[in-house]
């Protein structure tokens, strides 16, 4: 619980700036990007190696958005930007209170930032949230006037004299932008990408190493921004008609947890014939508790679920087949995300072995591997801390912390430095017996719409038909160019030309003509984007700046009056130098 705060005197009116940290993210620098951990959670921790199959895209700052989306001030929202823009929005644009949201290892901007605006607004109230308010000595490190963990909202109806109490108002925003695979560019239209949804926060779960879980509260605690069906079901109608989509990407860490609250969606979505497709987080345990026809019938298109590793002590796990489940669920056409921690107190040297094949045996359509990482505020880092094992700041930077390098702490097992080649060796084996993860996805479609392309229920039908489109044609044409790939590749090839064939026969004579034409096209841009690759070609965000209609109306009367023009150009250059002046202070 966030302690009592008075409101700005401004109130309501007051001019808020929430920004993201700076970029670019692809490349190592002081202030803590690292080219292993760039601004893409796929090729970051799931499809790391697949090389020119990597699925690349990126996701906005979504509590940025849902923060704008119930605050009554005048808003802008900065999203990805550079170092050099910040300043420049900061030199150029008068604001009360400015936000920033960061994770831990991003310390070092956030910093450099908070510097920025105490030299150019001194006035300005600087509030710092996200995961980075887990830590707790970040007022000792950071110059922030508030440090806010938890329910952001509540804070900021506060902090504006806003009534708390008012429904959350759900931002419509796409879940994801700039989405490419095999050098090919993917549509972004609406229709074609699915809708952001955010019911809750936090995870009763509550796992030792959970970030997340300690943001909100820790075991047995969360919010929930729609208590019931009914509310969530007004919600999702809503952004179909706003945004023109049919599925959406469900922000909750354990969204089928909250049983009732699923099964009256459910409800809703029978009686108004929608063939919505959800995509969710999920743990095992509750997968197992639903029915296959009531997960169907819900539009479970795609699960993000915890493996976590074999004989792990997880209760979220116990007494569950994983890989049944995985192939349950696969049968019926959901695509399986799994994810996987490399590190755990058990692992060795002479167990990892066995500890990586029982993972990439589960042959999910993803899978994720991360280091057993402990994050400030989760239990997992303070039990660490008590005995005395992590590292300090000298010794390993918080930067490298991010669960695709090193621990960062001392492991009673694994020696220093091992641990990135056990993760590596995860990432490359799943790939390598299992091929890329397009194929396995594209196979798991298959045998859905062969599942339930006759069902008696039109909104099933509907629903698969609708998933299945790309195989005519797009799907075809990448199986028939990964096909082309691995011709020197006896297992994998013999996998994908069973998989075009099954396309073919049950597709038909248009879709087999189809697939090459596509696959020609689709194997020569994969040599390219491969080739891009070997020349370390990187991939950044596009920056994104968004004023609500109070933001809007403040400037255009600010454009009607002539105002004293600053030299943009010199920017950059005050900026790079003045940080070099000040490089003690912003990175030690």
């Amino acid at each position: 619980m966030q302690p009592e705060i008075h409101p700005h005197p401004k109130g309501n009116h007051a001019r808020v700036l929430l920004s993201s940290v700076f970029g670019p993210y692809a490349r190592d620098d002081e202030y803590g990007s690292r080219t292993v951990n760039p601004m893409e959670l796929y090729h970051n921790q799931v499809t790391r190696v697949q090389k020119g199959f990597s699925l690349r895209m990126f996701h906005r700052s979504f509590g940025l958005l849902l923060l704008q989306a119930n605050i009554d001030a005048p808003c802008t929202v900065l999203d990805f930007a550079s170092l050099d823009r910040f300043i420049q929005e900061v030199c150029d644009q008068s604001y009360d209170i400015i936000g920033i949201s960061a994770i831990f290892t991003n310390i070092e901007k956030v910093k450099v930032m908070c510097q920025m605006i105490r030299r150019y607004q001194p006035q300005a109230k600087i509030v710092v949230g996200g995961h980075i308010a887990n830590y707790k000595n970040l007022n000792q490190e950071i110059d922030a006037d508030f440090i806010v963990r938890g329910d952001g909202i509540a804070w900021f109806r506060q902090f504006l004299d806003q009534p708390i109490n008012t429904p959350v108002n759900h931002p419509a925003v796409l879940s994801a932008f700039g989405t490419r695979i095999m050098g090919i560019n993917l549509s972004d239209k609406p229709i074609d990408t699915a809708a952001i949804l955010i019911p809750s926060v936090g995870c009763p779960v509550g796992c030792n190493f959970c970030s997340t879980s300690a943001l909100f509260g820790g075991k047995g605690k969360f919010i929930n921004f729609y208590e019931n069906g009914d509310e969530l079901f007004a919600v999702m109608t809503r952004l179909e008609r706003t945004l023109n989509v049919n599925s959406f990407f469900v922000l909750d860490e354990n969204f089928l947890l909250h049983r009732r609250r699923a099964l009256r969606l459910l409800e809703l979505m029978k009686i108004h014939q929608k063939s919505w497709v959800l995509n969710v987080f999920s743990s095992a345990r509750v997968l197992r508790s639903y029915t296959m026809e009531q997960l169907v019938g819900l539009g479970i298109g795609w699960v993000w679920m915890g493996i976590e590793g074999k004989n792990s002590q997880y209760r979220k796990l116990e007494d569950v087949d994983t890989r049944k489940l995985v192939k349950r669920l696969q049968s019926h056409g959901i695509r399986v995300l799994g994810s996987s921690i490399i590190g755990l107190e058990h692992h060795n040297p002479e167990n990892m072995d066995q500890i990586i094949s029982d993972a990439v045996r589960h042959q999910a359509d993803f899978h994720q591997f991360m280091l057993y990482t402990p994050v400030p505020g989760t239990p997992l880092y303070e039990a660490h801390k008590k005995n005395e094992t992590l590292l300090s700041k000298k010794e390993f930077l918080p930067a490298d912390a991010h669960g695709q390098y090193r621990f960062n702490y001392r492991h009673a097992k694994i020696e220093p430095g091992q641990e990135e080649s056990f993760l590596l060796q995860a990432f490359e084996k799943d790939f390598q017996e299992n091929g890329p993860s397009l194929a396995r996805l594209i196979r798991t479609l298959l045998v859905g719409w062969q599942r339930y392309k006759i069902s008696p229920d039109k909104r099933i039908r509907e629903r698969y038909a609708r998933e299945a489109s790309p195989l005519r044609s797009t799907y075809a044409g990448a199986v028939w160019a990964m096909k082309r790939y691995y011709r020197d590749s006896p297992l994998l090839f013999s996998k994908l030309k069973i998989l075009l064939s099954d396309i073919h026969r049950e597709f038909g004579l248009k879709t087999r003509l189809v697939s090459a034409l596509v696959g020609i096209f689709a194997y020569l841009q994969l040599l390219k984007e491969e080739a891009r690759l070997t020349k370390n070609w990187k991939y950044e965000p596009t920056t994104f700046y968004e004023r609500n209609s109070k933001a809007e109306k403040i400037q255009y009367r600010r454009n009607r009056i002539p105002q004293k023009s600053q030299k943009v150009t010199e920017i950059p250059m005050v900026s790079t130098i003045y940080l070099k002046f000040k490089k003690l202070t912003c990175i030690l």
